[in-house]
């Protein structure tokens, strides 16, 4: 029970250890989510934008950090 317990909390501080990562690429999904679901963009078209979405947060995200 102990291991479970040392799983969920690392797989929580992964996601929490990078707040700016996580909140912005859950942003990008509910963007691409409401356009298909709301404005009836087609699936494919909304795919691309998660993945352009995805790419450019990721390049933001290695670009602010720090160097070593």
């Amino acid at each position: 029970m102990t291991m479970l317990k040392e799983i969920g909390a690392e797989l929580v501080a992964m996601f929490l250890g990078d707040a700016r990562l996580s909140l912005t690429v859950l942003c990008v999904v509910a963007c691409a989510a409401a356009l298909i679901r709301f404005a009836d963009v087609d699936p494919l078209a909304a795919g691309g934008l998660l993945l352009v979405g995805c790419l450019v947060v990721l390049i933001e995200s290695v670009r602010r950090s720090p160097r070593l």
